[in-house]
């Protein structure tokens, strides 16, 4: 369990002398039991097929594993594969921690403390652990910034706490804790110049800090921030700029988003954390900077980013052409935790709207429905050239999507001083102790096929807090934070909220509904939010959607595919003022509310090239 202090005060040195301004702190995933029809099959999937299939990969098909085992055994062999695959292993024992929290399986359990025995065996008595350099020239570590050595540590950090959680087991903390001390006496102690090339170990550490209170790992923490904006050259790799690693200039100074996606998303990650955490208001008013440039200029319709693959993220702005997308899956996934801490650190809902575009249209994409093949790049449009593989050279994004998936429960819940958040509607019970009062909570609902929620609110006895229920944007006509999308014609909408039947008073702000009274054992809160099909259509400057609209309903946004369609999704126009319908669907194993409507279907002849 992470240990969450309210009104912690940091008593550092300098500018680390602050108070924790975070506006609550998550519900972990650990204490939320998940019963909804939408998201258990798909945890259930996680921890059934997909890790399975990571283990699979990881162990057996590729030299991952097998790695450690060389350095353990002293064999004297080689290293294997790419420099940052240990980042997969404990990707892969990331998410095998969360998915043992709630499908205990002893076979999995057994394979991950069979991993982490060989992990612990091969690191170094000073802490180091990195089996490329390892097999290959340890005289070289910490030489070359590119190398996602504590990229590598980070997620090595982010898996043990994870698996601490998830079983008690300490092993690999205990590995992960030597680690980050050696890179802290590396470099920090020794006010040694080095940056993250691959941005993790930020938000790692902060996680570090929440579980051990050891300031040592903040301090870590915001001295990886501060090492940048010096504009580091890389001779060796020319294609590498300062940009690609939001290097241009100091973090609090950044305004723009820049260089590679995923790097981009973990380093705003551990910004926020950092700032939520110290107070430092040059680190929030960046992330507002950045976070705008983002959401405003360079977001997908579907919550991705990063539109080209030359870099694997972000090129200039309004640069989002549709079938050339990257929209890497990991970016997506980056997506959903950086706007996670963005709302913890600010309390405004836009950021929970963005998540949720992300979660469900950019990142869940990214799994098959039988669990075990994926996509890397997700093009928002496609001629059939795409298909979701079994595995990637580079397999980040596997691992990725079966840890968001399998800690879905952490974005569920928030916790304040003396208030209850609710930001996504997901069926689901957890028990949150206020004060002196444990009060018990019972979500139901059909979401996202449909918007009636009910929440049981139980407290073992009266007490007086806030409920903030969050109101999506997308039922108050908001296509988008921004104006980068917006609904046409769009038919406001009423929600309706009624505490044991009775419409209670409820105050908005920054796009909650915020419930204060004393509650009481029993109470049922009843929240309805009307779902109709809406048509989104794009700025002007985004011209790769000229004369297109896409449709979207409650928080899911439609694809047209050819299966559907007669194997033709492409030669077709709907009117604007086109009618749209709902029925119930069931695509393979899944339930899902389709929409139809009636298109004009032009025919191409390929012998003159004419069109009827």
């Amino acid at each position: 369990m992470k240990k969450r202090i309210a009104l912690l005060i940091i008593l550092f040195a300098g500018k680390l002398s602050a108070q924790s301004i975070q506006k609550y702190w998550p519900v972990n995933f650990s204490k939320v039991a998940i019963t909804d029809a939408f998201w258990k099959p798909k945890l259930q999937l996680v921890a059934t097929q997909t890790l399975k299939a990571c283990i699979y990969q990881t162990e057996i098909n590729t030299p991952r594993i097998r790695n450690f085992l060389k350095i353990a055994n002293k064999t004297g062999e080689k290293h294997e594969g790419i420099y940052y695959d240990d980042s997969d292993v404990y990707k892969a024992l990331e998410a095998i921690g969360y998915s043992l929290k709630t499908n205990r399986d002893s076979s999995i359990e057994n394979t991950a403390d069979r991993w982490i025995d060989v992990i612990a065996a091969a690191q170094m008595p000073d802490g180091y652990l990195n089996t490329y350099f390892q097999l290959k020239d340890i005289s070289k570590r910490w030489t070359d910034i590119e190398k996602h050595e504590d990229y590598c540590a980070g997620h090595l950090i982010e898996a043990a706490i994870a698996y601490y959680n998830a079983t008690g087991k300490r092993k690999l903390l205990d590995v992960a804790i030597r680690f980050a001390n050696h890179i802290d006496s590396t470099f920090r102690m020794q006010n040694k110049y080095w940056f993250s090339g691959h941005e993790e170990i930020e938000l790692a550490l902060m996680k570090l800090y929440h579980l051990t209170n050891n300031d040592r790992y903040l301090k870590l923490a915001d001295w990886y921030l501060s090492q940048r904006g010096k504009q580091y050259r890389d001779n060796q790799r020319t294609w590498i700029t300062p940009e690609y690693w939001q290097d241009l200039v100091p973090v609090k100074e950044q305004k723009e988003i820049t260089g590679h996606a995923v790097r981009a998303m973990y380093l705003y990650s551990g910004t926020a954390d950092v700032a939520a955490t110290t107070g430092d208001s040059d680190y929030v008013n960046a992330m507002k900077n950045v976070w705008e440039d983002v959401v405003y200029r360079n977001m997908y319709i579907n919550g991705g980013i990063g539109s080209t693959g030359d870099n694997e993220g972000f090129s200039k702005d309004y640069d989002l052409p549709n079938e050339q997308a990257y929209c890497e899956t990991c970016a997506s996934v980056g997506m959903v935790f950086w706007n996670s801490r963005m709302n913890q650190l600010i309390g405004d809902s836009k950021y929970i709207d963005v998540l949720e575009r992300s979660l469900y249209n950019g990142a869940l994409d990214g799994l098959s429905i039988s669990g075990d093949r994926f996509f890397y790049d997700n093009p928002l449009a496609s001629s059939g050239q795409h298909q979701r593989k079994a595995w990637f050279g580079t397999a980040c994004c596997p691992s990725n999507i079966s840890r968001l998936v399998a800690s879905v429960g952490d974005y569920i819940y928030g916790q304040g001083t003396k208030s209850i958040w609710v930001n996504l509607f997901i069926a689901s019970n957890t028990t949150i102790q206020l004060a002196q009062t444990p009060v018990e909570i019972a979500m139901e609902t059909n979401y996202p096929w449909n918007g009636n929620i009910k929440i049981k609110i139980d407290p073992i006895k009266k007490a007086t807090f806030d409920l903030y229920l969050r109101i999506p944007g997308w039922v108050q006509g908001n296509a988008s934070p921004g104006d980068l999308y917006h609904f046409i014609d769009f038919t406001p909408l009423t929600i309706t909220v009624k505490i044991n039947g009775i419409n209670v008073p409820a105050k908005k702000e920054n796009g909650y509904l915020i419930i204060n009274r004393e509650w009481n054992k029993g109470d049922v809160l009843e929240y309805y939010l009307p779902m109709q099909v809406n048509k989104i259509t794009s700025k002007r400057e985004l011209n790769y959607n000229g004369d297109r609209f896409a449709i979207q309903r409650g928080p899911i946004l439609y694809c047209v595919e050819g299966t559907d369609n007669y194997n033709n999704a492409w030669n077709f126009f709907i009117p604007e003022k086109n009618n749209f319908q709902t029925k119930p669907f069931k695509i393979l194993t899944e339930n899902v509310i389709a929409i139809e409507t009636d298109a004009n279907v032009v025919e191409v002849n390929t012998e003159n090239q004419s069109v009827q």
